[in-house]
């Protein structure tokens, strides 16, 4: 890793805040793009993945009871609340530092209905002592999740090592294809750049993907997921291109793209 990525020292001081849910809890989303660079099965590619301030969680309903919560083991660590939106509780970034770049954000299933029985949109829910936003497909990226080493021989400050657990590149790309309607067209830009990358850097081991994905993922999805995703194979590049209805267009374009959300292209 290098020096100049933003938020790295941010970062490692909040998976070692994590540390006693590091099991339950999955880096989904720019993190877990940037991460699949460390998986052996990964290619060397000649650019660097795309930088993302946010570090997006994704986390069951639930976590093991601790002496501690997720919120104030990330107030001791120097995080600091910012409630974003009017929904109660409101969904909650945390931030490390005053003017800080990265900030993390926890996302729960949305199980059942959009609405509650009174007509009250369910937005988000309290785990861990955190408010999590509640979104469609994030059961998806919560299975059979990869794990990662994360220490100082790669380049992030913890030591000992942690294992993290990041989003399967299968499950990150079934739940990049479901949300692709609801997204606006900044995120769509973006969420195609990180599905073109992640097939490239696994396009050796697309197989073994695609088994992961019908032997693992699929047996867990409620029926209703596997008929939104069938007829949609991630077997090619090639099949990927014209998933969401017309070729996209490759090479990528990154000029629609946040300035922000952009690295440095440049060899590693």
């Amino acid at each position: 890793m290098s020096e100049r990525d933003p938020g790295l020292e941010a970062f490692s001081k909040f998976i070692v805040a994590l540390e006693p849910w590091l099991g339950e809890v999955v880096l989904v989303g720019g993190w877990a793009h940037r991460l699949y660079r460390l998986d052996p099965r990964a290619r060397k590619l000649d650019y660097l993945p795309l930088t993302t301030l946010d570090g997006d969680v994704a986390v069951p309903t639930k976590l093991k009871k601790e002496e501690s919560t997720v919120r104030k083991r990330l107030l001791e660590a120097g995080f600091e609340e910012e409630s974003v939106g009017e929904d109660r509780p409101p969904a909650t970034h945390y931030h490390y530092g005053k003017g800080g770049g990265f900030y993390a954000e926890f996302l729960a299933p949305l199980e059942g209905s959009e609405y509650d029985r009174s007509g009250k949109r369910k937005a988000t829910k309290e785990v861990g002592g955190v408010s999590s936003q509640l979104l469609r497909y994030i059961e998806i990226l919560l299975i059979s999740p990869w794990k990662v080493e994360l220490g100082e021989e790669n380049g992030y400050a913890m030591s000992p090592k942690r294992t993290v657990q990041i989003a399967n590149p299968a499950s990150f790309l079934a739940q990049k294809i479901l949300i692709h309607e609801q997204r606006d067209y900044r995120d769509r830009a973006k969420d195609l750049l990180y599905t073109h990358d992640t097939i490239e850097v696994f396009s050796e081991t697309l197989d073994e993907l695609q088994k992961l994905f019908r032997g693992a993922v699929v047996p867990k999805l409620h029926p209703r997921r596997v008929a939104e995703l069938e007829g949609r194979p991630t077997g090619s590049l090639e099949k990927s291109r014209t998933r969401f209805g017309k070729p996209l267009a490759w090479p990528r374009d990154e000029s629609s793209l946040p300035k922000d959300s952009l690295k440095p292209r440049t060899p590693d």
